[in-house]
């Protein structure tokens, strides 16, 4: 899991013992800062061009409609981990294989 939010949600679902989660939550936080760090390194136009990565809303929407759509972007994503990798559920269940990094990538993709 690469997502602090699909981390706390198997946390909370206990899949994942506490210092697991918040092990890998700063682990996942301390490369998100590397990362830019490496972008702001090698290619400082594009980070200066871009306000360094971080996210904008458009003309025409207040913080109040982008937490929103944030809130139910997550909740796809952690519903879609939760669903797609469900030990219960197999591939004889449907006529498609399952895979489990397919409907993620889309989730994360939407």
């Amino acid at each position: 899991h690469i997502n602090p939010a699909v981390t706390f949600g198997l946390f909370l679902a206990r899949k994942v013992s506490l210092i697991r989660a918040v092990g890998y939550m700063i682990a996942q936080c301390l490369g998100a800062i590397c990362g830019v760090g490496l972008v702001k390194a090698f290619q400082s136009s594009y980070y200066d061009r871009y306000g360094g990565g971080a996210n904008e809303l458009a003309d025409g929407y207040n913080k109040g409609t982008g937490l929103g759509a944030e809130i139910i972007g997550t909740f796809v994503l952690v519903y879609t981990v939760f669903s797609a990798t469900d030990p219960k559920r197999s591939a004889r269940d449907s006529h498609v294989p399952v895979l489990a990094p397919l409907p993620i990538g889309f989730a994360v993709f939407m």
